[in-house]
C-alpha cells in the first residue's frame, strides 16, 4: 500500500522532467510558446498511455492562470497607448471587427460534427492564445480543440509573417534593429509584483463575481497597477512565466483521449481553411486600418495580424515598422478579446438552448 503514493509521486517526476524536455527542444525548434506545447504533449502522451488518471491540481492551474493574467496586464503601458492618439476610434472599431470576425469563424467551424459553439468560438478567437486556453475549461469550451486550434492558428501567422512582411509589403529585414527588451527592476521586484497582483486580483475577482477569476482578476490589477506608476517595471520573472505555461499545457494534455484526437483530427482540415481565410480577412482589416489612421500598410499589417504578438514585435522591430503603434493595437485587442470571451461564452450558450 506504502508503494502507490511512491509510484505516483514517481509518475508526476517523469510528467514534468518530459514536459521540461520537450519544452527545451521545441524552444531550440523556435516553436512559440514552448513550455505550453511541451506541457501538452508530455501530459498527451501520459494521459493516452497511462493506466491511472493523473491531473494538475486546481490549485496549481488557478495559480497558473493568475501569472499569465499578470503577464498579460503588465504589457499595458500608458506611453504605447497614447501612442494611438486620435486614431483610438478606428483601431477600436477594426478590433471589434476582428472579434465579431473571428467568433463568426467559430460558428463555421460548427460544420464540423462534435464541435459546440463554445469551442469553435473559443478556437479561432485571434489575440491572447494563452489565455484563451487557461480560461477555455472554465467558461465551458473543449480546452483541447481550443489549445490545438489557437496554436495551430499562431504557427501558420509566424511561418508566414516574414515572408507576407517581405514579398507583400516590401518590408527590409535589415532595416530596423534587434529587438530591445527594457531593464526591470529585477529581484525581487519580479516575483512581488506577481504574487502581489495574482493574490489581490483573484481575491477582488471572487468579490465581484468576475468570470475567469483566477485569470482576469490578476490581469486587470497588474494592468491597473502598471498604469498608474506603480509598478516600476516590474514584469513576471521567465521562469515562472515558463513553469505557469507548462502547467496549462499539462492540463489540457492529460485530458486526451483516443477519441477526442479523432475529432481533432477530423477537423484539421476544415479548421486549416477557416484559419487561412481568416489570416487573410485580418490582413483586410489591416488596409482598413492603413486607410483611416494613415499608419503605413505594414504597420497595419503587422498591428491586425491574428496571433503570435511576440513574433509580431520582432518582425516589426526587424523591418523598421512602428513597434509602439502595432504593440498598442495588438494589446488593446488583446484585452478586447480576454473580457469579452465570458460574454461570448454565455452569449453562444444561451443561443443554443
Amino acid at each position: 500500500m506504502a508503494r502507490a503514493p511512491l509510484r505516483r509521486l514517481a509518475d508526476a517526476a517523469g510528467l514534468v522532467a518530459g514536459a521540461v524536455l520537450a519544452s527545451v527542444l521545441l524552444g531550440l525548434a523556435g516553436v512559440p510558446s514552448a513550455p505550453l506545447f511541451g506541457g501538452l504533449l508530455a501530459g498527451l502522451v501520459r494521459g493516452l498511455a497511462g493506466r491511472t488518471r493523473l491531473a494538475v491540481p486546481r490549485a496549481g492551474t488557478a495559480a497558473a492562470q493568475a501569472v499569465v493574467g499578470v503577464s498579460i496586464g503588465a504589457l499595458v503601458d500608458l506611453d504605447t497607448l497614447a501612442a494611438l492618439g486620435e486614431d483610438w476610434l478606428p483601431v477600436l472599431l477594426v478590433t471589434v471587427a476582428t472579434l465579431l470576425l473571428t467568433v463568426a469563424a467559430g460558428l463555421l467551424l460548427r460544420l464540423q460534427p462534435g464541435i459546440g459553439p463554445v469551442t469553435g468560438a473559443f478556437a479561432m478567437i485571434a489575440g491572447g492564445a494563452s489565455g484563451i486556453t487557461a480560461m477555455a475549461r472554465d467558461l465551458g469550451a473543449d480546452d483541447r480543440m481550443v489549445a490545438v486550434l489557437q496554436y495551430l492558428r499562431v504557427l501558420l501567422v509566424v511561418v508566414a509573417m516574414p515572408v507576407v512582411a517581405t514579398v507583400v509589403y516590401g518590408a527590409d529585414p535589415g532595416s530596423g534593429g534587434a529587438v530591445r527588451t527594457p531593464d526591470g527592476p529585477g529581484w525581487p521586484a519580479g516575483p512581488a509584483f506577481t504574487v502581489g497582483c495574482g493574490l489581490a486580483g483573484y481575491g477582488l475577482a471572487r468579490l465581484v463575481r468576475l468570470p475567469v477569476p483566477a485569470l482576469l482578476g490578476p490581469m486587470l490589477v497588474a494592468a491597473a497597477v502598471d498604469l498608474g506608476g506603480l509598478s516600476g517595471g516590474a514584469t513576471v520573472p521567465g521562469p515562472v512565466e515558463a513553469v505557469a505555461f507548462g502547467a496549462i499545457g499539462l492540463q489540457v494534455g492529460l485530458a486526451f483521449t483516443r477519441e477526442s484526437l479523432r475529432t481533432i483530427g477530423r477537423a484539421l482540415p476544415l479548421a486549416l481553411a477557416i484559419i487561412v481565410g481568416l489570416v487573410v480577412a485580418c490582413a483586410g482589416l489591416g488596409a482598413v486600418l492603413a486607410a483611416a489612421t494613415g499608419a503605413t500598410a505594414l504597420d497595419a499589417y503587422l498591428a491586425t495580424t491574428p496571433g503570435g504578438l511576440y513574433a509580431v514585435l520582432a518582425t516589426a522591430t526587424g523591418t523598421g515598422a512602428d513597434t509602439t503603434f502595432v504593440l498598442a493595437v495588438q494589446v488593446l485587442r488583446l484585452f478586447v478579446m480576454l473580457l469579452a470571451a465570458p460574454l461570448i461564452a454565455r452569449g453562444l450558450r444561451r443561443g443554443r438552448a
